[in-house]
């Protein structure tokens, strides 16, 4: 089955995820910008989040860019997708209004790992049942980024129990990370592009 829907449904619940999350930046109620400092907790935690989903629109967008048909089970594999993104904004707000408290800093790198582990569901499920999306499977290889950012929010929420401010860090390195362009879908999907145009021109 085509994969039109399946990605206008994601672009739209990803859009309110983003709009919920804003919503939680509540307006102070005096005009002096000293107002607007005890919600740096709040505001930081937001960026981190919207950086977040940015992260997996955009990787979401490249995957889907990859193939050529979707089914049954990457259907539910996108939904369980979408359901963990879905708690970014309830994390995210009980971290920033509780100032990074040991709870909600924990619970934020549990979301965190069940959206990594989530979209690793998502891939393999487009890879395993689809031979026409070998152009994905060829791209993402073994995946050594995907499963390392695993390892380092499960090591963010383990040192959250010691030293909260030290596992919203390890959130942020990856992040980071993820910040740094990955063109390993977009680079196979230009170079398979080249090739049938190469191919096409041969055979005129």
């Amino acid at each position: 089955m085509g994969k039109t829907r399946l990605e206008a449904f994601s672009d739209g619940v990803i859009a309110i995820i983003i709009t919920i999350m804003v919503l939680e930046l509540k307006v102070p109620h005096h005009a002096d910008f000293r107002a607007l400092l005890p919600l740096w907790p709040i505001f930081m935690s937001y960026v981190l989040s919207f950086i977040y989903v940015g992260i997996y629109w955009s990787n979401h967008h490249h995957m889907l860019h990859a193939v050529e048909e979707v089914g049954g089970g990457v259907l539910w594999a996108n939904l369980h997708l979408l359901f963990w993104l879905s708690l970014i904004p309830f994390v995210t707000a009980w971290m920033g209004e509780n100032h990074f408290e040991t709870g909600p800093t924990v619970a934020y790198g549990l979301v965190l790992v069940m959206c990594a582990v989530a979209y690793a569901l998502l891939a393999w499920r487009l890879i395993a049942h689809h031979d026409k999306n070998a152009i994905l499977a060829e791209a993402i290889g073994k995946d050594r980024k995907g499963k390392l950012s695993i390892v380092l929010y499960l090591a963010g929420a383990a040192v959250s129990w010691f030293a909260a401010w030290l596992g919203f860090l390890l959130y942020v390195v990856v992040a980071i990370m993820w910040l740094i362009p990955d063109r390993r879908i977009e680079n196979k999907v230009i170079e398979e592009s080249r090739q049938e145009e190469a191919a096409a021109h041969v055979d005129k």
